[in-house]
């Protein structure tokens, strides 16, 4: 939890404005990050409006931002992904690599902006019917088990193996898919309530109680990976020695 906690305030303080200017100049994306806020909490129209205020005015300020901005952005995200890349370290019990890993964490910056804006993309794409819904799921399902699989792998320099990996990959899209479920039953109302009750500042509070989760799911699924996998190498083991004389 606290690593959860700490994620959601580098994601919003170090990653947020670096989305914010990406989803700007999104061609496909017409309200920007906010799009891509409501569409990561699975917010009906009816509810997003005020989230869609909240980032109104960044919106028309990143849209004026230049390539150096968007460079600055970009180191400043970088200790989020050094956050993310501790965390998973720590679950494995890995040191942490030397500076010359650091463009690991640039590549995969880059992986995390891509893979937001295709989830979001996706729905401006396919949002029409019981089968676009359909492939929907399955596009996000396929990429975001891809993306959490080699993300994992490609953070931890690859001292971890890729079928050791897997579970915890899964684990992880299936979290953030019951986070949407979780996010549509509890912070759909919550958005209507902070903000004739707080204004901008409840909006802010419910966003960052739905990046907490975010970041649970994310070391809580890598955490469960290791688990399986130890817990799978210990019935091996067991079924290696054969069973105890003392038992039977």
């Amino acid at each position: 939890m606290r690593r959860s906690m700490g994620f959601a305030t580098q994601g919003l303080i170090t990653l947020a404005p670096l989305l914010i200017v990406v989803a700007a100049i999104d061609p496909f994306t017409e309200n920007g990050f906010a799009r891509w806020v409501t569409d990561g909490m699975s917010l009906p129209p009816n509810t997003a409006a005020p989230v869609y205020r909240l980032f109104a005015t960044e919106h028309q300020a990143a849209r004026a931002a230049g390539a150096v901005s968007l460079a600055l952005l970009a180191a400043f995200g970088l200790s989020f992904v050094a956050d993310v890349q501790s965390g998973y370290e720590k679950i494995w019990g890995l040191s942490a690599p030397s500076w010359r890993g650091l463009w690991r964490q640039a590549v995969w910056l880059g992986a995390l902006t891509a893979y937001v804006g295709l989830s979001v993309e996706s729905g401006d794409l396919l949002r029409h019917g019981l089968g676009a819904s359909v492939e929907r799921i399955a596009l996000l399902g396929v990429s975001g088990l891809l993306f959490f699989w080699w993300g994992q792998r490609f953070l931890l320099g690859g001292r971890v193996g890729w079928l050791a990996l897997l579970p915890g990959a899964l684990v992880t899209i299936v979290g953030l898919g019951g986070l949407r479920i979780f996010s549509w039953l509890v912070f759909d109302p919550m958005v209507v309530s902070n903000a004739e009750a707080y204004g901008a500042v409840g909006i802010v509070v419910v966003v960052e109680c739905w990046l907490i989760g975010v970041g649970f799911v994310f070391f809580g699924g890598g955490l469960a990976g290791r688990l399986f996998v130890e817990a799978r190498q210990r019935r091996r083991e067991r079924a290696a020695v054969g069973p105890n004389p003392e038992e039977s």
